[in-house]
Parts: C-alpha cells; sequence; structure tokens
C-alpha cells in the first residue's frame, strides 16, 4: 500500500487516505454564493482524504478577486450546505479556508473602496480583476478598533462556516494576504502592538487562531503559511526567526494541521531564505504537518514514508484529476490541466475533465 493511499486521523477526524485537495481559487461563484456548478465541482474530488476549500472572503472589503465566493451572509452559508452535503454524500471531509485579502484586495473587486491593510505599503504586482489584471494601490491603515472588527468578522465567518457543514476551518496566513502581511516585516510597520517585533507581528494571526478556536474546537481548525512566499511583496527579512516564533505558538494550540508551502524559486538573495519549508518546520511542529508545491505522487509517497510530512496537498493535478486518488491507487496517465481555464469561465476546464476508464 502507497503511504498516501493509508487511512489517517486528523485530530477527531478519520481520513480515508493521506491526499488532501489544496485549495484553489477558481473564480466560478459569480454572485458570491456557491452554486450548482460549485457543488458538482467539489463533489467530483470527494474522494480526496481531505479537501481544503477554496478561499472564501469573510466580508466584502477584503475581497480577492472577483467571482469568488463568501462567508460573510447567510446565503453564502446555504450555498456552501450544499456543496458539504454533496462532499459528505461521497464520503469526503472538507474544511473552509477563510481568506482576507488586505491590501492586495484591488478597488475594483471591492466596490472602489481602498483596501486596508497593517501599513499604507504598496505591494508590487497586479490584481486579477473583472477588466484584467491592474496595478495594486496603496492601502490605507487599519486602526486597533478595525483590526478587532477584522477579528470579529474571522469568528463569525467560522460560526457560518459551522451552520455550513463543513468539517473545519483553515485560517489562509500565506500568499501575501492580509495575516501575511501583519507577520512580514516588509508589509508591516506599524509602531504599535501588532508592529515592530516578532511577538507584535504575530498577534494578529494568533488573535485571529484563538477567535476561530472560539467557534470551532481547535482540532477542527488549521492554518496555511507559505514562509518562502516571494509574491505580493511580503517575504520577511527573517523567515526562520519569524515562522519559528509563530509555530512555537502554534504547538501549544493544539490545532488540526499546519499546512506549508514549498517554495517556488531555487536562489534568492536573502540569506536566511528557507528553501526546504517541510524538513525545516518538521522538527519543529509537533502536531500534523502538510506540505503542498510541485509535489508528485513519487515525491509525496517519499515524504509521508520520511515522516517529514504526515499529509500531502496537490492543487493542479486535482483540477484534471478529479479522480487522483484513483489514478494513483492504479499507477495510471495523469491528465494535464488547460491554464487557459483556470480561473473564470464556466463547466470547460472545471467540471468537464473525466475519470479513468474502468
Amino acid at each position: 500500500m502507497q503511504p498516501l493511499l493509508t487511512p489517517y486521523t486528523l485530530g477527531n477526524l478519520e481520513l480515508k487516505n493521506r491526499v488532501v485537495m489544496a485549495p484553489m481559487t477558481r473564480s466560478r461563484t459569480p454572485d458570491t454564493v456557491p452554486n450548482a456548478l460549485n457543488v458538482l465541482y467539489y463533489s467530483q474530488r470527494a474522494s480526496a482524504g481531505l479537501i481544503v476549500a477554496e478561499s472564501t472572503n469573510i466580508n466584502n472589503y477584503g475581497i480577492g478577486g472577483p467571482f469568488t465566493p463568501g462567508i460573510f451572509s447567510p446565503e453564502q452559508a446555504e450555498g456552501w450546505k450544499q456543496v458539504t452535503a454533496a462532499v459528505h454524500e461521497r464520503g469526503g471531509k472538507i474544511f473552509l479556508q477563510l481568506w482576507h485579502a488586505g491590501r492586495v484586495a484591488h478597488p475594483d473587486n471591492i466596490g472602489g473602496e481602498q483596501p486596508v491593510a497593517p501599513s499604507p505599503i504598496k505591494a508590487d504586482g497586479k490584481a486579477f480583476t473583472a477588466a484584467g489584471l491592474k496595478e495594486y494601490v496603496t492601502p490605507r491603515e487599519l486602526s486597533i478598533a478595525e483590526i478587532r472588527t477584522i477579528i470579529e468578522e474571522y469568528r463569525q465567518a467560522a460560526v457560518h462556516a459551522k451552520l455550513a457543514g463543513f468539517d473545519g476551518v483553515e485560517l489562509h496566513a500565506a500568499f501575501g494576504y492580509l495575516p501575511n502581511q501583519f507577520l512580514s516585516d516588509a508589509a508591516n510597520q506599524r509602531p504599535d502592538e501588532y508592529g515592530g517585533s516578532v511577538e507584535n507581528r504575530t498577534r494578529f494571526v494568533l488573535e485571529v487562531l484563538d477567535a476561530l478556536c472560539s467557534v470551532w474546537d481547535s482540532q477542527r481548525v488549521g492554518i496555511r503559511i507559505a514562509p518562502s512566499n516571494v509574491y505580493n511583496s511580503v517575504l520577511d527579512s527573517n523567515p526562520p526567526a519569524l515562522y519559528g516564533y509563530l509555530v512555537e505558538k502554534l504547538n501549544a494550540l493544539n490545532l488540526a494541521y499546519l499546512s506549508v508551502m514549498e517554495a517556488f524559486v531555487k536562489e534568492h538573495p536573502n540569506p536566511y531564505f528557507i528553501y526546504d519549508v517541510s524538513g525545516h518546520f518538521r522538527p519543529l511542529y509537533r502536531g500534523t504537518l502538510i506540505t503542498n508545491g510541485g509535489i508528485n505522487q513519487t515525491r509525496g509517497n517519499f515524504l509521508i514514508e520520511s515522516g517529514q510530512a504526515d499529509l500531502i496537498a496537490f492543487g493542479q493535478l486535482f483540477i484534471a484529476n478529479p479522480d487522483l486518488v484513483s489514478r494513483f491507487a492504479n499507477e495510471v496517465e495523469l491528465a494535464v490541466p488547460d491554464r487557459s481555464t483556470f480561473y473564470g469561465g464556466d463547466e470547460r476546464g472545471y467540471t468537464d475533465y473525466g475519470a479513468i476508464k474502468k
């Protein structure tokens, strides 16, 4: 039996295998309320041991892209309820990734408003909007009162996720979105208790996790980080020190898991850059470790067998292979996804990838 295909106990959940479907924005939810096409998409992939549903907006002013779902209204929760019911009917488990884009929420996606962030520092790069790619804008600095409001919005999103029938929630603290902006000294230059020292810069993430754990058992709450992320200009000056401190705090929370993103660059001028992310954090984190990023079946089996990771998340492989677990089991050729259909559109490149013929 391949290690990837063996069962795993995740906190107080029993997973049928160690294959995780990674959260992936697909921009197929035009009115922010999950629809029948989303239901089909996730139910097709329910053979994964765990699905982590796509980045989902916790409010209407931190939206990270057009046609993305929300979890801040009863209607959105009701839409997601159809998704979770379909996944559960096929024996799957599903968490929801909670998302606030912070400074990379373009005005076009948030009703023309100025995005908010820890500090008024513009991100490098461009945002995906309904009218195409547009330059990021300089954000407005959050007040302490506004920070507390956002933490409460995360808590309320967790309430809605529970009502929607999810098995748990994941805090998206990676890829240059708001929690990652608080963590990074490249994006956070606040002089108050949320900026400056490593202890202060991790405060927002830890307070959000406390809020999520006030709604859910801690073993139903996960977190995703990307210490070697170079997108959206949030790479910290000293990732080992920052994330080492954060992981030490996470150990005390008894979370469902820590999900890490592997590095996508082979060389970087930062002398503290972490190239082998799961290898670095495996000795530091005492709970379940998920890794993701450019991993194939062979590598995934090795990482589990060697103890470097407990679960392996696959992203693009799940786009074109809804029956990825079956393909792994039968060791058959994998379909290749059409990149032109990754974001937006209809069923093409979303729900029309077929299963292997028996």
